[in-house]
């Protein structure tokens, strides 16, 4: 066996109803509690509040997390949390709410600047005790040490580092039950992505990464349809769920690359769901790497398209593909950049943006230089 490092995530409890169980899990002392508007509309983080409240854990309610949470949004987290006197945090939604909470509970216990951070295996502090609770079964954000954040221009900067691994994460899935179809859809797409690049990552891919990934896609890619057209379907739910947080373990041991490379400019500068930012560029980055990964993605066909025929590895790649690319389809998400009002001449400046991720375009099975970045644009267009 040749050699490599695996870090395992968060403890781990899932079940239905089981998200007021957070109380349970931290400290004695206020909790800030993270999330966005949203959901705190809707009521769907009362349980858990009260839960909290009911054992003398008096929470701080921060919810102004936006889509691709920004700089100012981090600080004023992190504001709440001290002027709140934080013990802990619980980050409670999607990937949003989750990165905001564990770069907070990170600045908070350790008292780094930001600036110090940004980067991997760079934070070595101690932050505080921390649960995350997803409300979506996409990101994977609660199996991760990763937070990416918005900053100036829209470039997205993260912080990759293990001590912002949680101690706890809760699957609930019974909080993504009234998701929207295109919610379901869009960060369905992402776990897929996230399988699919753990896999085939250049960088640090390991037997129980792979394990991970190969498991996180059959769940995903037999599941999706089904939670998007049943959304009541508690099964396909759950399994969703789990999906997601394997893809999260598998990436962020072997991490991703030129698809979420290409996505970020995509959502920095338009706005877009992350997730369907992954799906827009998601057949083009993958046509681009087959020869590179061929026998990776030959290896993946049969787990999303089982009736393959044992032929060539190029069939394989090809089926894997356009598999992939019509649960896009199917899902519901439009798969073109002119669909989201993009306009084909913004090619060079999404192909100049997307060579700042040098941290993911350093895990893709081969090179994107800006020119290849800028045909794939077009391609996608």
């Amino acid at each position: 066996m040749r050699s490599f490092t695996f870090h395992p995530g968060p403890r781990l409890i899932a079940g239905a109803d089981r998200s007021k169980d957070v109380a349970d899990l931290l400290p004695k002392g206020p909790v800030l509690f993270v999330t966005d508007e949203q959901l705190t509309g809707l009521g769907i983080t009362d349980a858990a509040r009260d839960a909290l409240e009911a054992l003398g854990k008096p929470v701080t309610i921060f919810d102004k997390v936006e889509a691709d949470p920004s700089r100012a949004t981090l600080e004023a987290a992190v504001e709440a949390g001290r002027s709140a006197g934080a013990a802990s945090v619980v980050g409670f939604g999607g990937g949003s709410p989750m990165d905001v909470a564990k770069l907070a509970a990170y600045l908070l216990g350790s008292g780094d600047d930001l600036d110090s951070v940004w980067g991997v295996d760079i934070a070595t502090g101690q932050r505080l005790p921390l649960v995350l609770v997803p409300t979506t079964a996409g990101t994977g954000s609660e199996a991760t040490p990763i937070s990416v954040i918005t900053c100036e221009g829209g470039v997205k900067l993260a912080v990759n580092s293990r001590p912002l691994t949680a101690d706890w994460a809760v699957l609930d899935p019974q909080l993504t039950v009234g998701l929207p179809r295109g919610v379901t859809a869009a960060t369905g797409i992402d776990a897929i992505v996230h399988a699919v690049e753990a896999y085939t990552s250049a960088r640090l891919k390991n037997p129980l990464s792979d394990a991970l990934a190969r498991e996180a896609l059959r769940l995903l890619t037999t599941n999706l349809l089904t939670a998007c057209d049943n959304p009541r379907d508690i099964a396909a739910r759950e399994a969703m769920l789990l999906g997601a947080h394997l893809a999260g373990l598998a990436f962020s041991n072997a991490p991703v690359a030129g698809v979420h490379a290409l996505a970020y400019p995509l959502g920095g500068l338009h706005h877009l769901p992350h997730g369907v930012t992954n799906a827009l560029m998601l057949r083009h980055v993958l046509q681009h790497n087959a020869e590179a990964a061929r026998d990776h993605y030959a290896e993946l066909a049969p787990i999303v398209v089982p009736e393959c025929e044992p032929e060539g590895s190029q069939a394989r790649v090809a089926l894997l593909i356009d598999r992939l690319d019509q649960l896009v389809r199917e899902s519901g998400i439009a798969p073109r950049l002119r669909d989201y009002g993009i306009d084909i001449g913004e090619a060079p400046l999404l192909a100049r943006e997307a060579m700042k991720q040098t941290r993911l375009l350093v895990n893709n099975p081969c090179e994107i230089t800006e020119a290849d970045a800028r045909r794939l644009y077009e391609a996608a267009w």
